[in-house]
């Protein structure tokens, strides 16, 4: 059994949002169907962390999750800045419930155990949040961190982190969250948002204050699950 990340699948199966207008992106869901069952087994996880679906209401989005559901794996779900649909946890599980999609699950505000390590993490914020709302924003997403390492420091087992947003993006940082991974001994992040290979550049991979960074975007994995090592 393993365990593999990916990011921003944006799927709109129920909406009219194709993603096969921008560059790269052509009939990328028949790609990534492929990829996926190419390199994932039915034991194994899949983290899709974030930007899911692009449906404005969760009944909306039955089409984008049986799409998920049919793909080999368990999949953990987190939040993206796109996920308008997201509703309570316990209104998303009643939905997963209700159509049959038992191998979906969800990361707020909690943590899931996969192969002897806890998958942790929450959304995130924007990396220059300055203004009042944002600072807001910022805490309850470092609030929702917390919560979840502290879920993985009850059932005793080291995190890996999943978020949205890059914690630090060309240099600048979301200094409250980076504080919490270093302060909880966060030793990988995997994040998505980013799209292009020339944003790409200016996103943090590899080491960054003592914490191995890995960009995850669909189209920056050319819509393959990455193995979490």
């Amino acid at each position: 059994m393993s365990l593999f990340a990916i990011a921003d699948l944006h799927l709109s199966f129920g909406t009219d949002k194709p993603m096969d207008v921008f560059e790269g992106w052509q009939n990328y869901t028949e790609r990534l169907r492929k990829n996926w069952t190419a390199v994932v087994g039915r034991e194994d996880t899949v983290v899709i962390a974030g930007d899911i679906s692009w449906a404005m209401k969760l009944e909306d989005s039955v089409q984008d999750f049986r799409f998920i559901h049919e793909l080999p794996g368990k999949k953990l779900i987190l939040k993206g800045n796109h996920d308008y649909w997201w509703s309570t946890k316990r209104k998303i599980e009643e939905f997963f419930s209700a159509n049959g999609f038992e191998d979906l699950g969800i990361i707020h505000n909690c943590a899931a155990a996969v192969e002897k390590r806890a998958v942790c993490g929450t959304r995130g914020w924007l990396y220059n949040a300055e203004s009042p709302q944002d600072k807001k924003i910022v805490n309850r997403e470092v609030g929702r961190l917390n919560a979840s390492l502290a879920d993985a420091r009850r059932q005793g087992l080291p995190p890996v982190v999943f978020l949205h947003y890059p914690p630090v993006y060309a240099g600048m940082e979301c200094g409250e969250i980076l504080d919490v991974l270093e302060q909880n001994q966060v030793k990988d992040c995997y994040f998505g948002h980013i799209h292009g290979s020339a944003a790409a550049k200016r996103a943090p991979i590899g080491e960054y204050r003592g914490i191995r960074m890995h960009l995850i975007s669909c189209d920056y994995l050319g819509f393959t699950p990455a193995l979490v090592k």
